[in-house]
């Protein structure tokens, strides 16, 4: 059973069941993906869909996979509502065993790299299932301000962030958080974990973006307009070396 299966319902409740074109780091994300019309696209960890629907709404092919048969659930509920043609499918990131090689144009993982506990078989598995030249874009939590001692400290300056533990990879979960991270935790790497991972697995690093945030979300969390939250990487396919 995944963690999500148990925070499914306040999972949907607190992402909201509409696509995040308002936040920063999935703007990011749609303009590194670019056109996704004609295109077929994994969503990677889709969650309950709400990015899937975003996808298919811009003309992509769309498979959603997730380990989390709830979530999964909410996401057919939505499908049968307001069908899209999007094929949900039960499956672990590590294996994507029901998804054939170079199946897809690209893949996107949206704020989900971080709930996985294992990096390296991910990343092999979605150059697998990747076309030649396919692109990979994914966005997850900051590394270098997300760990697991983390929070923010008002100086005599403003309001900083507060960082301690960089080094300590693993998973990490906080009391203090109010998203997912204070309900099922998440998995801590350092950045140049994550940049030499991506390389070892033949990725060729395509460009990367750190959003600053803005409109309502900077008002109330006033430190991401002075640190990025999050950070957002588009990779190619390229022939192993």
């Amino acid at each position: 059973m995944s963690a999500y299966d148990e925070i499914a319902d306040w999972y949907d409740a607190w992402a909201g069941s509409d696509p995040p074109v308002h936040d920063a780091p999935f703007q990011a994300v749609a303009a590194l993906m670019g056109s996704v019309d004609g295109l077929r696209v994994c969503d990677l960890a889709c969650g309950q869909g709400r990015v899937s629907r975003y996808l298919a709404d811009h003309g992509a092919s769309v498979v959603g996979v997730d380990i989390s048969a709830r979530l999964l659930e909410i996401a057919r509920r939505h499908e049968a509502e307001q069908p899209r043609g999007i094929d949900y499918r039960l499956v672990d990131a590590t294996s994507l065993d029901v998804l054939a090689d170079a199946e897809f144009d690209g893949v996107l993982a949206f704020m989900s790299l971080m709930d996985m506990a294992a990096l390296e078989p991910t990343l092999a598995s979605v150059y697998r299932v990747l076309k030649p030249a396919g692109w990979f874009v994914f966005a997850i939590l900051h590394p270098c301000f997300h760990t697991g001692r983390s929070g923010e400290l008002t100086t005599s300056d403003g309001l900083v962030r507060t960082v301690g533990q960089y080094f300590v990879e693993g998973f990490w979960r906080s009391d203090t958080r109010t998203g997912p991270p204070g309900k099922v935790g998440a998995y801590h790497r350092t950045l140049s974990t994550y940049l030499n991972t991506l390389l070892a697995h033949s990725f060729r690093l395509d460009r990367f973006e750190e959003p600053i945030t803005s409109g309502r979300q900077a008002e109330l969390r006033p430190i991401w307009t002075e640190v990025p939250g999050s950070l957002v990487v588009r990779c190619v396919k390229v022939p192993p070396r």
